[in-house]
């Protein structure tokens, strides 16, 4: 409403301008041209449909385009606000916006990188590197008990829920993934008709508060579940046990966010805050989380099952690999949340100090399914901070088989990163419930910008692995990325983290590993 009272104005200072100058004095000319080029200007901004800033902040939103021109006078600012490792930084996005437009171009000059920083990791060309493969590889998700198996693509939509996003953002990510063949996962806050109208293929997530699969007292309701689950476009349910930005925690989605439709979709009242349990009720103890994912299966008449998690303890880790052993159930997919990743709502000690690095979570879960003999029947997803190609090759390298993108897809459908989430007042549609500022996302541009960005991460993803000599992701190694680990000392993943045989803990574990698979229990979580 205020950029029409805005934009209102300025027409009626403009008409007035003109009158004054026709009446009174050729002098008013010097307002009135002025004041009716902004008038021009504004209304252009409201109806044009490509950037979300300008329909939300009409005439005032080019300032924000102006600064960003400003790059080397900005650029320390980013790195600055960036001190908490949390913000993509501005090559980043920059990356992730140019892809989105379609527009991505190539730098002059060579990188800005400190390559001898600590800490700083490249990957290895090949002397005979091949050709760039045209038709990108998907991932066959389905372990032996699963009836309907689906192939994943390498890049996909990460966890974010209606209510956290706007119906307009929900939108373009589910119609983005329906033009681009990959996969939509909807996040804990139920299955909306947002998610289901575009036709984008769904992985259902089911956090610990059921939301779309929930009894009023707030349990597990199978028949609901089923249902639901039944709908064709849901093509794999996901467990959800921990999310990267707050594990440990329930989600959070604070009540001036939760309206009546809001409300239908999740099971919960209007206007209230609603805080998920931190911990699940159909299951306490390992087996029974195995046991658990093998009824989730059955109720969605046999498509692929997994959970996610931030790893936390390799134990518990170990514990649940060895309550899949002896219950012989295992999921089909797991995927590994990054602590890294991000989120609208979490209490900034666990942002910045609980969980574990994706990395870090993402090696244990690939050694310890390869040693148990696991590996071959569960595919991993990698979740946590991915937007570039590099990125994808290094998840695929240490361990992954697919991976997906949360905050990368939301700057493809236009997050500006104001951090305002929370707030319900998003400047640009993307994390709002308030009808007047969602508008500003146009789902037929945005969700264009969601295809091009995947196709082009993709592409970026498959030339870096030709110019390793690898046309197979299966043929990446951990020894094919480096890391520096002081000035003069550069070391491999594959000698950071050494691999485990398959089966190797079964019959003789590395000591590395003894007390840890020791103190696993599948008949309780130990740390």
């Amino acid at each position: 409403m205020l950029r029409i009272l805005w934009v209102a104005l300025l027409g009626l200072l403009a008409v007035a301008a003109v009158i004054a100058a026709v009446a009174a004095s050729p002098w008013w000319w010097l307002a009135g041209v002025p004041l009716a080029a902004l008038l021009v200007l504004a209304v252009w901004d409201l109806t044009q449909r490509r950037h979300s800033v300008l329909r939300n902040y009409p005439v005032l939103g080019h300032l924000r385009f102006a600064l960003e021109d400003i790059r080397p006078e900005l650029q320390q600012y980013f790195v600055e606000r960036n001190v908490d490792g949390r913000p993509f930084d501005r090559d980043t996005r920059s990356i992730v916006y140019e892809r989105a437009k379609g527009t991505d171009a190539e730098e002059p000059f060579g990188t800005e990188r400190d390559l001898y920083r600590t800490g700083s990791e490249f990957l290895i060309p090949s002397m005979a590197p091949h050709q760039v493969r045209t038709d990108p590889p998907r991932v066959r998700i389905g372990g032996p008990d699963c009836t309907q198996p689906y192939d994943m693509a390498l890049l996909n939509v990460s966890a974010m829920s209606f209510g956290a996003l706007s119906t307009n953002a929900i939108l373009a990510l589910n119609t983005g993934a329906a033009l681009g063949g990959f996969a939509h996962d909807t996040g804990e806050g139920g299955l909306s008709e947002y998610h289901l109208r575009p036709g984008g293929d769904l992985v259902w997530e089911i956090g610990t508060g059921y939301f779309g699969g929930r009894t009023d007292q707030g349990g597990f309701d199978p028949k609901m579940f089923a249902d639901k689950a039944a709908h064709a476009q849901v093509r794999c349910v996901s467990l959800k046990l921990s999310q990267g930005a707050k594990p440990g925690i329930g989600g959070v989605l604070p009540g001036a966010k939760v309206n009546a439709e809001i409300a239908q979709v999740r099971g919960v009242p209007q206007g209230r805050t609603v805080v998920s349990p931190p911990f699940h009720q159909v299951f306490s103890t390992p087996r029974e989380l195995v046991a658990f994912i093998a009824r989730m299966r059955e109720l969605s008449g046999g498509k692929p099952t997994g959970f996610k998690l931030c790893v936390g303890s390799r134990s518990q880790f170990l514990a649940v690999c060895k309550a899949m052993l002896e219950e012989n159930i295992t999921p089909d997919f797991i995927i590994v949340d990054g602590a890294e990743g991000g989120t609208g709502a979490a209490p900034l000690e666990f942002a910045d100090n609980v969980g574990m690095p994706l990395t870090d979570g993402l090696t244990i879960v690939h050694q310890a399914l390869v040693g148990t003999g696991l590996r071959n029947r569960i595919k991993i997803g990698a979740s946590g901070k991915v937007a570039t190609g590099s990125d994808l090759v290094k998840r695929l390298l240490q361990g992954a088989d697919y991976t997906n993108a949360a905050r990368a897809m939301m700057f493809a459908v236009g997050c500006i990163q104001a951090q305002r989430c929370h707030t319900n007042t998003c400047p640009v549609g993307v994390t709002t419930q308030d009808p007047r500022r969602a508008r500003a996302l146009e789902v037929g541009d945005k969700s264009r910008r969601v295809q091009r960005f995947q196709e082009a991460t993709v592409k970026s993803a498959l030339q870096i692995m030709a110019s390793m000599g690898v046309e197979e992701p299966c043929d990446l190694s951990p020894h094919m990325l480096l890391r520096r680990i002081d000035p003069v000392t550069v070391r491999s993943y594959a000698e950071l983290y050494p691999a485990l045989r398959t089966g190797e803990l079964l019959h003789q574990a590395p000591e590395s590993w003894v007390a840890d698979w020791k103190a696993a229990d599948p008949d309780r979580f130990t740390v």
